[in-house]
């Protein structure tokens, strides 16, 4: 007999796997264009607030604050483990060199370089 899984673990594993596998399409360059909520929502085939409601629910978190955790470790990795320059990996990441940098620094505390400095040391 198979166990089925409560439906809002069910979406929270999928939209996370979603989310997974499109960031992997980003940094392989199979795709430029970075996903909205919406998006993730259609591929899912639930409204957009379903999954936000039920992503809340199930982990504490916006699905926007696991899209922005998950988008930091993939710039953490590909800032300690390449040899792209910030420019490149804000650029494979989808962002311009300057808003990229506000964004990493806004949600780690520090800047790509100084990041990229500290693993180094």
């Amino acid at each position: 007999m198979t166990k089925s899984i409560p439906r809002p673990d069910e979406i929270t594993s999928r939209f996370l796997e979603e989310l997974d596998k499109h960031l992997q399409e980003i940094v392989s360059g199979q795709t430029d264009i970075y996903y909205e909520i919406h998006d993730l929502a259609e591929i899912l085939h639930i409204h957009p607030t379903h999954l936000s409601n039920t992503i809340k629910q199930t982990t504490g978190k916006s699905p926007c604050d696991i899209c922005h955790e998950k988008t930091i470790t993939v710039a953490k990795k590909l800032l300690e483990n390449t040899e792209l320059t910030i420019s490149e990996v804000a650029f494979k990441l989808t962002y311009e060199h300057t808003n990229f940098t506000k964004y990493f620094k806004k949600h780690t505390g520090k800047t790509p370089s100084a990041y990229r400095k500290s693993r180094t040391v």
